[in-house]
């Protein structure tokens, strides 16, 4: 739905039109394939980033033109709802540090949005759906502005009807009759993009499919909607029947959905994607196209196959076959739609290093998976990971069964990590985000653990309403900082007041000039630190800056004092005895967060988290300053309210 120009294909001689150039755009692409028209020497990944816009209150702002209009950035553009809006990332070579490079990216847009929002006294949430969405919502007075927007709408509506129903079952079930297809708006996602070389298209493509349901089954981020508990990816069904054209028959009559997995293994090229979605699925939208392919092969051109590609947007497969020109050459792509927005930046990286590494490492193990899985297997694995996550039960390659966390880390995690190998990403890169995947899937905390576990708690004490408002304002906390989920402790029900920075920040007072160790290193160095710097805290980090651990003067205390009591060895290293997942606060909090955190917890350190990097470490130390800083304010506010005679 990217092309500005579609319209509703309203007239039998419309629909007969734009059939004409869908066919000659096939031609085309016959053509260009066995006469070697694709870039093959360059692969690029690319991504679409996915955001909800929410008010003070935390919930859907309905300002995307608006804020557009403030961002005045190219790179950004609208989704079907007004309360969502979507960055696209420049592509980049599939190689060195392009993953820090997409994450970078990334986070440099969502600043820029988060900044323009201000003014508009909101903020940016990353999620799969927004728990905070009500019905009200979806009401057609959000939907974007534009003619291809309300095309797709009346396209739907004609081919179904204005009335449908919503049936999902979970822990909870939910059943609502809406009149609108803008609940497709309540999906946020993250779409990733790996070009692929014609030759290889349709093992990576039948790899794509396979791997789909492992996954996403550690990438769940979307289980509540309108304050039921549902699958761990609420996205998948709600997409599936949001857009649904089908009718209900009085016969068993075999009719494919226009979200789709797919029905069979890929055998021979792209095109059998292409012409299966043009013999299966009613043309829905047209376009005022004018390109004469045959004229642009004659002149030497590259025709952009308009027709195919407006016809390729109005079918949602899971893994999308994509079609693009860069640098004057044709390309083609896989698009991975299955995962949501969310829960941070280093999470949606982590989630597509994996899939980019599988893709990239799995031909060795399985040279042609089509034999060695059945299709309807991986079909059914996709669709159980959609409802349980990582409670999956998974039927792999060989009829063998796993939980998935037995195949995510002895199986596929070591292929994933091959695969980035072969491709000359970055050890670090490589590293650092499939660490990600290892650790939550043994922490067994998805987003969509965490938001559920979180509802559970705070449904004892508060309303519906609180509770998700809670935990939407706990996401922003925790998306801010950059910690990935696994990391994340529950929202709490203080998360329910409006959250908005202080003007005394933590940024303002925190200790930036750090000493850090690493995990490996021996506990005398840190001894040694804690004397030399006169210090009592040392945060303990990997190669990326990432925080791993905390170690305290009291501990080494403790550890000598075992040594000489012969109860210890002077050799142990910092991960034998350092604190695990410590908590942090993000440099934007305010500072009363941070000592009311630290007086809570009973604890004389915070390490400041951003973007899941350390940048720095609030102390007691640093109190004498808080509270001078507290004082002055104090005194300011009174001189305020009690001026001196003079003064006004």
């Amino acid at each position: 739905m990217g092309v500005e120009t579609v319209k509703l294909a309203e007239t039998k001689e419309q629909v007969q039109e734009f059939i004409k150039y869908l066919l000659k755009d096939i031609r085309a692409m016959e053509k260009m394939l066995s006469e070697d028209y694709f870039e093959t020497d360059t692969i690029r990944i690319g991504a679409e980033q996915e955001l909800c816009l929410v008010d003070k209150f935390a919930k859907p702002a309905p300002i995307s033109i608006e804020l557009l209009e403030a961002l005045n950035d190219k790179d950004f553009t609208t989704e079907l709802a007004r309360f969502n809006l979507e960055t696209n990332l420049d592509p980049l070579e599939f190689k060195g540090k392009c993953l820090s490079m997409l994450e970078a990216n990334i986070l440099n847009q969502l600043d820029k949005a988060r900044e323009a929002i201000k003014q508009f006294d909101g903020d940016i949430v990353l999620t799969g759906v927004l728990p905070t969405i009500r019905k009200n919502d979806l009401e057609i007075e959000n939907l974007t502005p534009l003619p291809r927007y309300r095309a797709l709408c009346d396209a739907i509506n004609k081919l179904r009807g204005d009335e449908y129903d919503l049936r999902i079952q979970g822990m909870d079930e939910l059943l609502m009759r809406f009149d609108t297809p803008l609940l497709e708006a309540c999906n946020t996602g993250f779409q990733v993009h790996l070009q692929v070389t014609p030759d290889e298209f349709v093992n990576k493509y039948n790899l794509a499919q396979a791997i789909t349901g492992p996954v996403l089954s550690s990438a769940v981020n979307s289980p509540l909607l309108f304050g039921k508990r549902l699958w761990a990816e609420t996205r998948i069904a709600l997409f599936h029947q949001s857009v649904d054209t089908r009718k209900v028959g009085d016969h068993l009559r075999d009719n494919s959905p226009r979200v789709t997995f797919g029905n069979e293994w890929l055998k021979e090229s792209i095109l059998e994607i292409y012409k299966e979605d043009i013999a299966r699925y009613r043309v829905m939208l047209s376009s005022n196209i004018t390109e004469d392919v045959d004229e642009i092969f004659e002149a030497g051109g590259i025709p952009k196959l308009m027709a195919l590609q407006v016809h390729n947007g109005t079918v949602y497969r899971w893994n999308r076959p994509c079609y693009g020109i860069s640098n004057g050459k044709p390309h083609l792509r896989i698009e991975n739609r299955i995962f949501p927005s969310g829960p941070t930046v280093t999470d949606e990286i982590a989630n597509a290093a994996f899939w980019l590494g599988l893709l990239n490492g799995m031909d060795n193990e399985y040279p042609e998976i089509s034999k060695v899985l059945d299709f309807d297997d991986a079909r059914m694995n996709f669709i159980a990971a959609s409802k349980l996550g990582l409670d999956t039960k998974f039927k792999w390659v060989g009829d063998k069964r796993y939980s998935a966390v037995d195949l995510i880390n002895k199986e596929l995690l070591p292929l994933a990590r091959e695969g980035l190998k072969n491709a000359d990403v970055y050890e670090g890169d490589i590293s650092s985000y499939l660490d990600v995947i290892k650790e939550r899937t043994e922490a067994a905390q998805t987003g969509s653990y965490w938001m559920v576990k979180s509802y559970n708690s705070l449904s004892k004490d508060v309303s519906r309403e609180q509770a998700l408002t809670a935990i939407t304002n706990a996401m922003i906390k925790n998306q801010r900082k950059g910690e990935p989920v696994h990391k994340w402790g529950l929202a709490k029900p203080d998360d329910m007041e409006m959250w908005q920075p202080s003007s005394l920040l933590v940024e303002e007072f925190m200790t930036t000039d750090l000493f850090t160790v690493q995990k490996d290193d021996i506990v005398e160095l840190v001894a040694n630190l804690f004397e030399w710097r006169r210090i009592r805290y040392v945060p303990v980090e990997d190669d990326s800056k990432h925080l791993v651990g905390l170690i305290t003067m009291r501990m080494i205390f403790r550890e000598f004092n075992n040594i000489l009591h012969n109860r210890g060895s002077s050799s142990k290293a910092v991960e034998d005895i350092m604190i695990n997942n410590p908590i942090t606060i993000h440099p934007e909090a305010s500072i009363l967060e941070a000592i009311d955190i630290m007086d809570s917890q009973k604890i004389g350190c915070l390490p400041v988290v951003k973007n899941n990097r350390l940048v720095g470490i609030i102390t007691e130390q640093n109190y004498m300053e808080i509270t001078s800083r507290l004082l002055r304010q104090l005194h300011k506010n009174n001189r305020k309210m009690n001026p001196k005679k003079g003064e006004s």
